[in-house]
């Protein structure tokens, strides 16, 4: 049994609160990413479970046993970091084993337990190598093989990729969720990177500035918000978004944008808003639509703008045009090319756009 509870935790340096009484269950064999930009506490709250930082309030449990005083090497977690921490002057196979070595194994066990990560990793022949002589694939392998051969209840990642090219990423990625499929362990993954999150998790949890703004699956993010920021952090390219207030004209409510331009409130949410509130209303890139290379949505806004740049990507081009006087971000999955100042008509999805309230930030 290895679920992670974390029970009102908080840490501080000094006078500034990191963590701030978070509440986190972790269920058993839970591949759980914990996502967020720098300084909102996730590497603090992976470092609390590990052992490798004191719990300033609340309480940590894996399993039914409480962690708190517990050094680490007695909460049978293992950490993969992100500058891999390999023994230079020692092989794959040394590296792999040293652990198990200290903890008096039998040789025997430990050639079993290293040919075994090994050959989970597809890294056997690479035993008799020293770090030096790896790819930094191959050295990000050698430091997860390390943390199976102690077969823990836990494995902790901290930003174990950011040091690899993008194409290294994208096959680690890969490596790692195969990892889990093989192993079928807990794992508590520390990222920045909103992709990374997305592609490996079972679970997300989005912190900011030391609290959980929201937890779930990357398609309860993606389609359910719970806040205006997780709507501009979850996908990619970022949420459109823009400032508005409430106004009414004929007897139905609409979002007047800061610089005038009129679009009708969604129907599914003229009840939710009340006239002179301020909100900002969000929509994907894909979900205004350049009529003359998409189909036109069912419920739709129109408006006519010139072309700022253009990204063609393989698949995809991604359009870059003003929304009154907001540089905003469109998607179409057509091969026609585009270019700079090509005026086109874009419809806006009304039935995929999304309002918060600009007091709170919350989903309205």
């Amino acid at each position: 049994m290895a679920k992670v509870s974390l029970q009102g935790v908080s840490k501080f340096y000094g006078k500034v609160q990191a963590v701030k009484k978070i509440d986190l269950e972790i269920i058993d064999k839970e591949f759980l990413v914990l996502v967020g930009p720098s300084g909102c506490g996730k590497s603090s709250s992976l470092r609390m479970i590990a052992g490798l930082e004191e719990i300033d309030e609340g309480i940590i449990k894996i399993g039914d046993k409480e962690m708190n005083n517990l050094e680490p090497r007695e909460r049978n977690v293992s950490m993969v970091f992100q500058n891999y921490a390999l023994y230079p002057h020692m092989t794959v196979e040394e590296n792999l084993g040293f652990s198990l070595k200290i903890a008096g194994l039998a040789k025997k066990e430990i050639e079993q337990r290293v040919n075994e990560a090994a050959g989970i990793l597809d890294i056997t022949e690479f035993l008799q190598r020293k770090p030096s002589q790896l790819s930094g694939g191959q050295r990000q392998r050698v430091a997860m093989g390390r943390a199976i051969v102690r077969r823990p209840d836990v494995f902790l990642f901290d930003e174990p990729l950011s040091n690899l090219d993008a194409k290294l990423r994208n096959q680690m990625r890969t490596e790692i969720k195969r990892l889990h499929q093989k192993v079928s362990t807990t794992i508590v993954y520390v990222t920045h990177d909103q992709v990374e999150a997305m592609t490996l998790a079972d679970r997300i949890v989005i912190m900011k500035d030391g609290i959980i703004e929201q937890i779930g699956t990357p398609l309860d993010l993606f389609e359910r918000p719970a806040t205006k920021f997780v709507a501009t952090f979850i996908g990619s390219p970022s949420m459109n978004m823009i400032k508005a207030s409430i106004v009414k004209q004929n007897n139905e409510l609409s979002m007047k944008t800061n610089d005038g331009v009129i679009v009708p409130v969604p129907k599914d949410k003229q009840k939710s808003v009340i006239e002179g509130q301020n909100i900002s209303f969000g929509f994907r890139a894909e979900d205004i639509v350049p009529l003359k290379f998409g189909q036109k949505p069912s419920s739709a806004w129109e408006m006519q703008s010139s072309v700022n740049l253009a990204e063609p990507l393989g698949t995809e081009t991604l359009i870059f045009t003003n929304f009154g006087e907001i540089e905003i971000v469109s998607r179409m999955f057509t091969p026609e090319q585009v270019k700079s100042n090509d005026n086109l008509n874009f419809a806006l999805n009304l039935d995929r756009t999304y309002l918060f309230d600009e007091n709170s930030g919350l989903a309205i």
